[in-house]
């Protein structure tokens, strides 16, 4: 389950997403980032965990100007690190709270 709040603040739209970005929750994110304008900051904080399609969106979106921010845990700074510079990482890397 993935949960999916907008908010505003002074730096622009904000995504905050609270869950799992997996299966068939990938396609309701894309849904939400491509039908609305200006969204340019996804939140992934409380995301705890990111299947290959999560992970491809995410690209996707950096790539169209998103910054993606977290709370920084490990696998999640690690995730955001390799959306940058294209490497490859484990996929179904666990997220969140798991981490050690």
């Amino acid at each position: 389950m993935l949960r999916i709040f907008e908010t505003s603040s002074p730096k622009g739209q904000r995504l905050i997403l609270c869950g799992q970005l997996a299966g068939p929750w990938v396609d309701e994110l894309r849904h939400q980032w491509t039908g609305s304008q200006g969204k340019n900051i996804v939140d992934l904080t409380d995301v705890t965990f990111v299947d290959e399609a999560g992970e491809a969106l995410l690209r996707q979106m950096k790539e169209q100007g998103a910054e993606l921010v977290t709370g920084g845990g490990v696998a999640t700074r690690d995730l955001l690190r390799n959306l940058r510079t294209g490497g490859c990482r484990p996929v179904r890397r666990m997220l969140g709270r798991n981490e050690t």
